[in-house]
This record gives structure tokens, C-alpha cells and sequence, in this order.
């Protein structure tokens, strides 16, 4: 059974916070502790955009496929990545491959 105290939400202990967030105050461990759980609320609703993505790349590939078309749209692909690499960077355009790659599987 556990002696420490119950803390406040978005506080923690001493003996708790270099071990769970590597910060050096208890203030500092809260502030961490709740951004912590807005990144995962955030990866949360970034992976179910994935799948949502996914699956309306599916209906395009279907569509495309049934109609005589090839699966993949290479010039589309090059929008997409063009349009990532200017919205983050050069990272941009490796999670824009990532994103092809998981919504249409490798070329």
C-alpha cells in the first residue's frame, strides 16, 4: 500500500518527479504531466485522421481501379508531398511518404 498523499491534478511529488518527467520541481513535473496528456489526446485524434484517411483512400483506389484506372496517381502524390514539404519542411515530405505509404502500400 502506497504512503504518499494524493496531489492535486497537474502537480506531483518530489520523490515522483525527476523519475517520471526528468524535471527538477514539482511545478515543473505538473506543467510536463499535463502537456504529456494533451500529446496524447493530440496522437489520439492524429491516428484515427490516419485511418480516416486511409479509408477514403481506399474508396479512391476502388473507384479508380473499377473504372479502368491505375491504383495510384503519381502527380497527385507529387501535390501531396510538395504540399507538406511547404507547410513542415524536408520532415514534411518523409511523414507525406509515410502517409502514402500507409494509405495506398508501397508502389
Amino acid at each position: 500500500m502506497s504512503t504518499e498523499t494524493p496531489t492535486a491534478p497537474g502537480t506531483a511529488t518530489a520523490a515522483g518527479t525527476a523519475a517520471e518527467t526528468g524535471a527538477r520541481t514539482p511545478e515543473a513535473a505538473g506543467i510536463i504531466t499535463d502537456a504529456r496528456q494533451r500529446i496524447d489526446d493530440l496522437d489520439g485524434r492524429i491516428i484515427g485522421l490516419v485511418q480516416e484517411r486511409m479509408a477514403v483512400s481506399a474508396v479512391i483506389q476502388r473507384e479508380r481501379l473499377t473504372s479502368g484506372g491505375r491504383r495510384v496517381n503519381l502527380s497527385r502524390e507529387m501535390e501531396i508531398l510538395a504540399h507538406y514539404r511547404d507547410q513542415l519542411g524536408k520532415p514534411g515530405t518523409a511523414l507525406a511518404m509515410t502517409l502514402l505509404e500507409l494509405s495506398r502500400g508501397q508502389i
